[in-house]
C-alpha cells in the first residue's frame, strides 16, 4: 500500500495551505501573469514541503518518495496549473539529479537552500531547435582551466525570472550526443547570464517562463553535476521524476473540473430541466472520472515501483503519456457542457483547458513518450524485436 497513516497530517497541513495561502491569491496571480515565487517557496521551505524526499543533511525530510507523489497530488487542488508546475519544478524537475549526483559542496551550495525555499531553482533543457529531442541541444561549456565557459539559450524555462541558479544540460565535449553532456548548476547572477524575455503563453499564466541566454558565462567546474560527460543520463533518471510529477499533479486537478462541471450543470436549467439530467452529460461524468481513476491506479504503481527500487521508466512514460491525452480529453469533454459560460476566461474550466494542454508537451511529448514505449517493446522500426 503507498500511502499510510504517516501520510495524513503532511497531508492535511498542505491542504490547509493550499486553501489559505495560495487559493486566495491565484486569480491574481494569473492576471499578473506571475507569482511571488522567493515569498511562497520560502513559507513551503517552512513546512518542509520542498524537500520530502532529499538527504536530511541538506535539509530534507529524508522520506521516501511516496511522500512527494503525495504532494504532486495535493498540489492539484490549487485553482490553476502554473504554481503546482513552478513547484513541481522545485522539487521534482532541477533538483532530483543534484541530490542524487551533486558533490557535498554543490549540495551544500545549491540543494540545501533550494529545499530552504530560499533559493528559487529552474531547469534549463529545452532550446529553440531542441525541445523534446534533448540530444540535439547547441548550448556548450568550453573548458578553460578550472571553469567552463558557457555559450547559448534556453527556451520555455519555467521559474526563469525569478530563478536563483539553473540547473544546466549543455555539451561539454565533441563525442556522441548522449555521451558529452553535462548538468551544471549555474547562478543566474552570473555575468553573461540574460533573460531575453518573459513568453506570452496559452496557459499556466501564473507561472513566469523565460527565454534565457548565455554569453560567455563563467562558471567553476565544481559545479558540475556528477562526471562530465553523463548529463544525458542524469537527465533521463531526472525525467521519470518529473513524469511521475507531471501524471500525479493531474489527479485532483482533474477531479475538481469534473466536480465543477457537474456542481454547474445541475444549476444550470436548460428546456425546463437541469442540464445534469440529461443522460449524455451524467454518462460522461462517470466515464471522466474512471479515467482519472484508472490514471491514479497507474501513477500509484509506478510509485510503488519507485519506492522499492526498480526502474519505472515504462510505467512513467506510460502514466505521463495517458495524463498527457487525458488533459486533452477532460477539460475539452467538461467545457462543452458549460456552453458560453465555458468560452469565458472567468471559469475554472476554462482555465483547466488552457493549462492542461500542456501536458501532452512539457517533460518530452506524447510522440516522444510512445517513441520510449515502443523501443521497450521492440516495435520501433531497425530496433530490436
Amino acid at each position: 500500500m503507498l500511502f499510510s497513516q504517516d501520510h495524513d497530517e503532511p497531508r492535511r497541513v498542505l491542504q490547509k495551505f493550499i486553501a489559505s495561502d495560495i487559493n486566495p491569491h491565484v486569480d491574481e496571480w494569473e492576471k499578473a501573469g506571475i507569482f511571488p515565487a522567493h515569498e511562497l517557496f520560502k513559507k513551503l521551505g517552512d513546512l518542509g514541503f520542498l524537500g520530502l524526499n532529499k538527504p536530511e543533511e541538506y535539509g530534507g525530510q529524508g522520506l521516501d518518495y511516496s511522500y512527494a507523489l503525495m504532494m504532486a497530488e495535493e498540489l492539484g487542488n490549487i485553482n490553476c496549473g502554473g504554481v503546482p508546475m513552478a513547484i513541481g519544478v522545485q522539487t521534482d524537475m532541477a533538483t532530483p539529479a543534484l541530490a542524487k549526483f551533486g558533490s557535498d559542496e554543490l549540495r551544500r551550495e545549491f540543494l540545501a537552500p533550494a529545499i530552504a525555499g530560499d533559493m528559487v531553482a529552474c531547469i534549463g533543457v529545452s532550446e529553440p531547435g531542441a525541445g523534446s529531442d534533448v540530444a540535439s541541444i547547441k548550448t556548450n561549456a568550453k573548458s578553460d582551466g578550472d571553469d567552463y565557459v558557457i555559450n547559448g539559450g534556453k527556451m520555455w524555462i519555467t521559474n526563469g525570472t525569478q530563478a536563483d541558479w539553473i540547473c544546466l544540460l549543455c555539451n561539454t565535449g565533441d563525442g556522441p550526443a548522449h555521451r558529452n553532456k553535462s548538468l551544471i548548476c549555474v547562478p543566474m547572477k552570473t555575468k553573461g547570464v540574460s533573460i531575453a524575455r518573459k513568453l506570452d503563453k496559452m496557459g499556466m499564466h501564473s507561472s513566469d517562463t523565460a527565454q534565457i541566454h548565455f554569453d560567455d558565462v563563467r562558471v567553476p567546474k565544481r559545479n558540475r553535476i556528477g562526471e562530465e560527460g553523463l548529463g544525458f543520463t542524469y537527465q533521463m533518471v531526472q525525467f521519470q521524476e518529473e513524469r511521475l510529477w507531471g501524471a500525479a499533479a493531474c489527479l485532483k486537478a482533474h477531479e475538481r473540473t469534473i466536480q465543477n462541471t457537474i456542481d454547474y450543470t445541475r444549476n444550470r436549467q436548460a428546456f425546463g430541466r437541469p442540464l445534469l439530467d440529461n443522460q449524455v452529460i451524467h454518462f460522461r461524468m462517470a466515464e471522466l472520472q474512471t479515467e482519472v481513476e484508472l490514471l491514479r491506479s497507474l501513477v500509484y504503481r509506478a510509485a510503488e515501483a519507485l519506492v522499492a527500487g526498480e526502474d519505472v521508466t515504462q510505467l512513467a512514460t506510460m502514466a505521463k503519456l495517458r495524463a498527457g491525452r487525458l488533459g486533452r480529453e477532460l477539460p475539452d469533454a467538461c467545457l462543452q457542457y458549460w456552453g458560453g459560460m465555458g468560452f469565458m476566461n472567468e471559469t475554472l474550466v476554462s482555465r483547466s483547458y488552457r493549462d492542461s494542454r500542456l501536458t501532452s508537451i512539457g517533460g518530452g511529448a506524447d510522440e516522444v513518450m510512445l517513441g520510449i514505449l515502443c523501443k521497450m517493446m521492440g516495435t520501433l522500426p531497425g530496433g530490436k524485436k
